[in-house]
């Protein structure tokens, strides 16, 4: 982890001292569990990108419906967005005032993405909008598997970069999922915010 809370930072009624928690990671990494699990420990409103991005039928939002949509999530005093599509990832970078950044290996992301993919293409889980998985879209050029392939050097060098800087964001990056483990466990229990 980059950096550690500190005590006398500006706290939410919780205790938990941001209030726009953007929750970045590598594909495959468990963004969504993550930042779902971080709103039921923190009481913030968590939003599930994919619902926003995608239509029934894997058809992709056109950008700038996207753009106005997550523009409007962040102009909130609370949030949590669970992703951030480089299309319009400048709007929740603008008033984040902390990334949780998901930096986990190759093996483990890849492995994730493809037992998620099958099971969900097993079962038949409603995923966003009522979309599916098959074994089609995981053998299909645009895969997640793909994807993984394509953006994991990118979005692990990004996590890496605003770590680094020490005048940029707050960023805590864990590089394994038992770390963020312990750090919710250290985060629990807190009286739930309403808004």
């Amino acid at each position: 982890m980059n950096a550690d809370p500190s005590p006398d930072a500006r706290r939410t009624p919780t205790g938990f001292p941001y209030r726009r928690v953007l929750v970045y990671g590598v594909t495959g990494s468990g963004k969504t569990t993550a930042a779902r699990r971080l709103s039921e420990v923190t009481g913030l409103p968590w939003t599930e990108v994919d619902t926003l991005t995608w239509e029934p039928g894997w058809v992709e939002v056109p950008i700038e419906v996207q753009r106005a949509r997550i523009a409007e999530i962040c102009a909130g005093e609370a949030w949590i967005l669970d992703s951030a599509y480089g299309k319009w990832l400048d709007i929740p970078l603008e008033r984040a005032e902390l990334i949780v950044g998901l930096d986990y290996s190759r093996s483990l992301s890849l492995f994730r993405v493809i037992w998620r993919t099958v099971t969900r293409a097993i079962t038949g889980e409603l995923v966003c909008n009522g979309n599916v998985e098959s074994f089609r879209n995981l053998c299909s050029r645009d895969s997640l598997v793909v994807w993984h392939f394509r953006s994991f050097g990118r979005k692990r060098e990004r996590i890496r970069r605003w770590q680094a800087d020490p005048g940029g964001f707050v960023v805590l990056a864990f590089r394994r999922p038992s770390e963020f483990d312990r750090w919710l466990r250290e985060l629990s229990p807190v009286p739930r915010l309403s808004f």
